[in-house]
């Protein structure tokens, strides 16, 4: 299958660093993503920006699938509301090893075969969920989602900081937009 707004690499990349490290590949933080999508006790959560301007910020169930971050929201959420009326917003993550937030706009996917691939990767960690529609289902899930049916995102990523916590150390911004 085909995903749109995927990101294989970034077009440039900038050395955050104020101790003399190398600048930290992309790969790093992606390919910890992509392993640790589903099977890791990872905490994402999704910085939007209100209607009069004030920040939101809430915790949300994530997973990396093909490239690109997926995540879920109810649509009476403040998540979902803040996005409808403007995309851009944040995600932070605590990876092994290293920090990192990532910037863009997300916009809700209501494909199917999308939503069935998503889905299928939630499975896999734990969460039973399933489509619905054009939207994702379960029994159960977090308080923050608001109640079921739940809106899929994917964010277009604009760029990303990474922080090292760990070997090799490093602070390195990545860009995959022209600006």
């Amino acid at each position: 299958m085909v995903m749109t707004d995927t990101v294989k690499e970034p077009i440039s990349s900038r050395n955050l660093d104020q101790y003399g490290h190398a600048e930290l590949p992309w790969s790093r933080p992606r390919d910890i993503l992509a392993s640790d999508t589903g099977s890791a006790d990872l905490t994402f959560f999704v910085a939007t920006v209100r209607p009069d301007g004030r920040p939101h910020a809430a915790g949300v169930g994530a997973v990396w699938v093909d490239d690109a971050l997926y995540f879920k929201g109810g649509p009476g959420t403040r998540r979902s509301r803040n996005l409808a009326a403007n995309p851009a917003c944040s995600v932070s993550v605590r990876l092994r090893g290293i920090d990192l937030v990532l910037n863009g706009e997300a916009h809700r996917v209501t494909d199917s075969a999308t939503l069935e691939q998503v889905a299928a990767v939630y499975r896999a960690g734990g969460w039973p969920a399933s489509v619905e529609g054009d939207a994702l289902t379960a029994p159960f899930t977090a308080p923050s989602a608001g109640p079921a049916p739940w809106h899929l995102y994917r964010l277009t990523l604009s760029d990303a900081v990474g922080v090292a916590c760990a070997e090799p150390h490093g602070a390195t911004r990545w860009d995959f937009t022209h600006e």
